[in-house]
């Protein structure tokens, strides 16, 4: 395991967070502007915009609702506020110590990404909830998200569940089938892409129904168009998908 200690870490992120250089730390334009609002999802995303709202949290939801995307958009919204943000994906945390999470509770937002891959990890559910339990005599904030419900979870560290069911917990639902298509397009004029709606359906009909793959699909068209000065059209989609 790749150890860095917790005070060079804690002068990093306080100082600069850009200076760090975790596989997963990379720059990325998150932003709740770029994301897609449904109505299922509004009080959620209210709450995360609030500045003035400042309790932990626990979101949950399938796999590409969009939880990442989130957290990041939060993290930068916190640098653009002048205060410091830590983005842990846990997926992503194997080669690294516990001791990553030292000292975390001077930071002022930790987000920590798929917390149920903790699941079954007795070192690291322990010092999650060791986070949790400093934490709570500090100013900062913590949000956990999982593609489980904590109902579903099932944490091998009984104080560990007690700790994360106290938590609000809310869910981001996926997009209904008759949003992905307004979802789609609002992505596209966001990006200043030309999709048109025939081309849209076409997409819809025929490439994977979350809104990550279609993003996806969405970039290499726009990349694939400015190569080949062509419009976006069925026929250019077909060679992508």
């Amino acid at each position: 395991m790749l150890k860095i200690g917790s005070r060079v870490l804690i002068n990093i992120i306080m100082n600069n967070p850009k200076q760090l250089t975790f596989p997963w730390n990379k720059d990325n334009k998150s932003s709740f502007d770029n994301f897609y609002i449904s109505k299922s999802n509004k009080h959620l995303l209210l709450l995360l915009r609030d500045e003035a709202f400042n309790d932990d949290l626990l979101i949950f939801g399938t796999k590409d609702s969009g939880k990442t995307f989130l957290l990041q958009a939060l993290c930068n919204l916190y640098h653009s506020r002048r205060k410091s943000a830590f983005f842990l994906p846990m997926k992503q945390t194997t080669e690294f110590s516990v001791d990553i999470l030292d000292s975390l509770e001077n930071v002022d937002l930790v987000c920590i990404d798929g917390i149920e891959n903790a699941v079954g990890n007795k070192i690291w559910e322990t010092a999650i909830f060791n986070l949790i339990n400093r934490s709570l005599n500090s100013d900062n904030r913590l949000i956990f998200t999982s593609s489980k419900n904590i109902d579903d979870m099932n944490l091998g560290l009984k104080d560990l569940d007690s700790r994360l069911r106290k938590l609000q917990s809310h869910e981001l639902r996926s997009l209904a089938d008759d949003e992905l298509l307004l979802a789609l397009k609002h992505i596209a004029s966001l990006r200043s892409i030309e999709l048109g709606d025939k081309e849209a359906q076409y997409l819809l009909t025929y490439a994977n129904r979350n809104i990550s793959d279609l993003v996806q699909i969405l970039e290499s068209l726009d990349q694939l168009s400015m190569e080949m000065k062509r419009r976006i059209t069925i026929p250019l989609i077909k060679e992508v998908i």
